[in-house]
């Protein structure tokens, strides 16, 4: 890891509903996977989910007499039939990200991708999205002890970036994701229309974001 600058601005990235829309594939994966381990999941269980672990999903949708082997091999054969749908069908970064990502690389930030996904998912994205070389820390579940609301994702990608928590402004679609940002001094974006009014800035869309806005928010920091 490198060391800390303090004069060096970094973005920190949420993955899916932020960088990317793929709701619906994860929603036909859990399906798929639930079915066959002999339960069933609602659409409200899924939306509730997102953002969380595998782990702390299946955790309250299996029930407390699932073990840990069970949860693995329901949460390992969802992730497979996820990236299996990615790699068929494809995935479009969302209005503004791919534009976003370019500009800050060409103007010397640093960015990470900063996950609840697993490690293999968030490369698979990463490819599909077209962001190798633009995008140079991906940090995923199995890289942190603990998930978001815990700012432990962030820092852990601040710190292998060099850059400290107060020179980082991550962007998230999620409440969750929010609280570790703050929790972990840290900067905000909120995408979308999710619980993301304790954010710094709110916007419904990347595309939205005034060109200004990282700057700001590192200046104000």
């Amino acid at each position: 890891m490198k060391g800390p600058s303090e004069g060096a601005g970094a973005v920190l990235w949420d993955l899916d509903g932020t960088l990317a829309d793929s709701k619906e594939y994860h929603w036909r994966s859990w399906v798929k996977a639930m079915e066959e381990a002999g339960h069933t999941v609602t659409e409200a269980q899924f939306l509730a989910s997102f953002g969380q672990r595998n782990d702390t999903i299946l955790g309250e949708w299996l029930g407390p007499n699932a073990d840990p082997g069970q949860i693995a091999r329901v949460g390992e054969a969802k992730e497979a039939y996820y990236r299996d749908l990615v790699k068929s069908g494809g995935i479009t970064p969302l209005p503004g990200a791919a534009e976003w990502v370019r500009h800050l690389h060409e103007e010397g930030w640093g960015q990470a991708i900063a996950s609840s996904a697993p490690k293999l998912n968030v490369q698979v994205m990463h490819s599909a999205l077209g962001f190798s070389g633009l995008i140079e820390i991906l940090v995923a579940a199995e890289d942190v002890s603990r998930g978001k609301p815990d700012p432990e994702v962030f820092l852990r990608a601040a710190s292998e970036l060099g850059v400290l928590p107060q020179r980082c402004v991550v962007v998230e679609d999620a409440e969750a994701g929010i609280e570790a940002a703050n929790r972990g001094g840290m900067r905000s974006v909120g995408v979308g229309d999710g619980e993301v009014g304790a954010a710094d800035v709110v916007v419904q869309s990347l595309a939205d974001l005034p060109q200004d806005t990282f700057s700001k928010l590192i200046d104000r920091g």
